[in-house]
């Protein structure tokens, strides 16, 4: 095992992918003499040159657009959006051209390209750049998509993106590149579609992905203090679902569903339906859901933070589900 950060263990996994085939190379602003405006693509430009690391203008749009086409043409391009914020200008090829390419060919074009970058609020960056892009790219048919929320998961799960013949959305969550977590020595995949239990528990399941992980283990700490055990589950990838994983909340009948985003027809609403329609009568109490408010994220720090989901929520979320309140 080695202790990594988060923004180094994305950085291992591209290395690794690179070097183990000359068809992947990185394209986006700044990712190559600036070695990255998060230091992901650090020492990349100087070990495979200019060819393989692609620094662009601030063209969103053209860029992916080039990404798109040579994927189709065999290559294996990895896109780096300086935030998933700016990638609103890179819908029409994301959704239009990746997502639709290998149904609209009759299986006959393969889109083997990865999409990834910072996704969700960081620290008083306003409404504009403070964006969870979760329901918006799952609700793609075509896409995959999976956000990591540890070192490990982090290396894993791209390397997993990079090898797979389908576009991926890989959202990074922006507040968790500095991060330290334990990344396994050598080969190290984490397949796409399955879900991690982070602790385990038997009063409530507190179901999380990317940063809203730190926020449930530390509500599950509140609530150990309270004589509550819950249960962590991490769900890595949002399309493909593991849904299997997700129907463990039979095991303690009760379920708390943290997201970054927003409510209306966020992921959370999605694994709501999948609990009430597949466990319903495993269920002790209606499943609750702890999201960002319904506003733009605001600037004002007091009022950031009274926005996002907290681990003092998803307390009282778990406390209405236990009937302790």
């Amino acid at each position: 095992m080695a202790t990594l950060t988060y923004r180094d263990a994305l950085n291992q996994a591209l290395r690794e992918e690179m070097q183990r085939d000359s068809n992947v190379f990185l394209m986006g602003e700044e990712v190559g003499v600036y070695q990255g405006a998060y230091k992901v693509s650090r020492g990349l430009l100087e070990e495979f040159g200019p060819k393989r690391i692609v620094d662009t203008p601030i063209a969103e749009l053209g860029f992916a657009g080039i990404g798109v086409g040579a994927a189709m043409g065999g290559l294996r391009p990895v896109i780096e959006f300086m935030t998933w914020n700016f990638a609103v200008l890179a819908l029409d090829q994301i959704v239009n051209s990746a997502a639709k390419m290998l149904y609209m060919s009759g299986g006959q074009i393969p889109m083997p390209i990865v999409f990834r970058g910072p996704n969700g609020a960081a620290l008083q960056l306003s409404s504009q750049h403070s964006q969870a892009w979760e329901s918006w790219v799952s609700h793609i048919p075509g896409l995959k998509v999976v956000a990591p929320a540890t070192p490990a998961d982090a290396k894993g799960l791209l390397k997993s993106a990079i090898r797979d013949n389908n576009p991926v959305i890989v959202l990074e969550g922006e507040m968790l590149y500095n991060q330290k977590g334990e990344v396994p020595d050598g080969e190290h995949i984490v397949p796409i579609g399955r879900a991690d239990i982070k602790r385990e528990g038997s009063d409530v399941t507190l179901v999380c992905h990317s940063k809203t992980l730190s926020v449930a283990l530390k509500a599950a700490d509140q609530l150990a203090e309270q004589d509550v055990s819950a249960e962590v589950l991490d769900l890595r990838s949002l399309r493909p679902l593991d849904e299997a994983a997700i129907l463990s909340v039979r095991k303690t009948n009760r379920a708390v569903v943290v997201e970054e985003g927003w409510p209306h027809a966020g992921i959370g609403a999605q694994l709501v339906d999948l609990i009430q329609r597949d466990a319903f009568d495993d269920l002790d109490a209606p499943v609750q859901r702890v999201t960002q408010a319904d506003v733009p994220m605001p600037y004002n720090k007091l009022l950031e933070r009274a926005a996002k989901a907290s681990p003092e929520k998803v307390v009282a979320a778990a406390r209405r589900v236990l009937y302790l309140d």
